[in-house]
């Protein structure tokens, strides 16, 4: 409220750094790591409905529909940050588009890195000990006891504050971005201070007042997140359906049209991401 969403995620995304701990987590646990990679590069496929759940709410906390609006709202801001007006913001050129390239490719690669140790490790600690209902942040620190012992908790923590100082307006600002898109609501957004942007801060404070009553009216926020990810599974694939038609329209996109590699790609996880939500929904 009192200062710039820039300056606070500068601060914080350091804490995130804790998550590394998972990756350093796998030279402390017993891992088959024959098994682990077989398993990594062939899938088991089981033609049950938990499976398929399961599999909606990874592709759904990969490729979530709120990160579409957050993405493009971002690249926005930055421009204006920049100086730029609409008419300035119109096109781009070979080297933003490279960089915007790398930022993407970068983040994708760090954050499914981390989330492929983070499964490894629930499934070496956890899973092997006959936990499989996590319930609680806290059974999900146990997954660090072999590096962190008794400070697994604290490391945990640290992380969670980390990622959630990052995630409540990435979340909440998703949800504001697009209304605020969609109503036509001009000079509202995270750039903005609240006395200029009642009606965007305003959703973002229903957001989260949403969420903590969620969370004080007793419901299990590890299964919230659960239902929330599959929801997200079954959702995304229209949005990345529009994506990749987008991107090969030349009047959309004029001599940035995707190439025939990464078109091939983007179909092939609209077709996986709808078979995940199809074998959910039947």
């Amino acid at each position: 409220m009192w200062t710039s969403y820039r300056t606070i995620a500068r601060i914080f995304k350091w804490l995130t750094l804790v998550l590394a701990a998972y990756v350093l987590a796998a030279l402390f646990t017993r891992v088959d790591w024959h098994d682990a990679l077989r398993s990594t590069i062939v899938p088991r496929i089981e033609w049950t409905r938990a499976y398929f759940a399961l599999l909606a709410a990874v592709f759904g906390t990969t490729i979530s529909p709120y990160l579409f609006f957050w993405q493009a709202a971002q690249e926005v801001e930055e421009e204006r940050a920049m100086g730029r007006n609409f008419r300035r913001r119109q096109g781009a050129t070979r080297q933003e588009l490279d960089d915007c390239r790398a930022d993407v490719m970068t983040g994708m690669f760090a954050s499914n890195a981390v989330m492929y140790f983070v499964i490894l490790i629930a499934a070496a600690t956890l899973h092997a000990n006959g936990v499989t209902n996590i319930t609680t942040a806290r059974d999900a620190a146990e997954a660090l006891r072999p590096l962190a012992g008794a400070g697994a908790s604290w490391l945990f923590t640290v992380g969670i504050i980390g990622t959630g100082m990052l995630a409540v307006p990435v979340l909440a600002g998703s949800c504001a971005y697009a209304i605020a898109e969609a109503a036509a609501w001009r000079h509202q957004s995270l750039a903005s201070r609240p006395s200029r942007a009642r009606k965007f801060y305003g959703v973002m404070v229903v957001a989260m007042c949403l969420g903590l009553a969620l969370d004080f009216a007793g419901f299990n926020a590890i299964r919230l997140l659960f239902v929330a990810a599959v929801i997200n599974g079954i959702l995304a694939p229209p949005l990345v359906l529009l994506v990749v038609l987008l991107t090969r329209n030349r009047e959309v996109m004029g001599d940035a049209v995707n190439p025939p590699a990464l078109s091939v790609l983007g179909w092939a996880a609209f077709s996986t991401m709808t078979a995940a939500a199809l074998g959910l929904l039947s």
